[in-house]
């Protein structure tokens, strides 16, 4: 791979960590969240599909920030676009504990170096209308959150620890 990568929002954290391996150890520097790299099984799946702009949202921290941060390293010109995607953390009406029809708990499929996306897309297009979907993970999972805002469903993350996520995502 070259190493005229452009770090944009967009860049995937693979991408960026194969091109600049040095990065890895200013990612965690600016967001503790990011020592979760050095396990080489998350290396292998979440940094893979997860997009500079995830991996703020994962990090609580800001996109534009994140990306100068970077390009300042490498000796790339600031970023000055945006383009930030929020995530819902307040309860929303419609959830009620009772209208959970399915959990599903992903670090046992993550510790075996599977992506859980393309599980869970299946079991939410698969959900009755009006349903609630559980996800139990141990980080953000924000590419998949993406990808079910994609699809015009809507989320709910209630995060327990650093180390436990819960999100539900409800069939409208």
């Amino acid at each position: 791979m070259s190493s005229d990568l452009i770090i944009t929002p967009k860049t995937k954290v693979h991408q960026l960590l194969e091109t600049y391996p040095h990065l890895e150890d200013v990612l965690i520097g600016y967001v503790p969240e990011f020592k979760k790299l050095k396990n080489p099984v998350l290396r292998k799946t979440v940094a893979k599909i997860a997009t500079l702009q995830q991996a703020a949202a994962i990090g609580n921290v800001k996109v534009e920030d994140l990306v100068n941060k970077l390009r300042g390293v490498v000796g790339q010109d600031l970023y000055t676009g945006t383009g930030e995607t929020k995530y819902n953390t307040v309860q929303p009406e419609w959830f009620k504990e009772n209208l959970i029809t399915t959990e599903f708990d992903v670090r046992e499929m993550l510790a075996q170096g599977e992506h859980p996306v393309n599980q869970v897309i299946a079991d939410l297009n698969a959900m009755e209308t009006g349903a609630v979907y559980k996800l139990i993970a141990p980080f953000l999972p924000a590419p998949l959150i993406d990808k079910a805002s994609s699809l015009h469903i809507p989320h709910w993350i209630d995060k327990q620890s650093e180390e436990m996520f819960h999100i539900y995502f409800y069939k409208p």
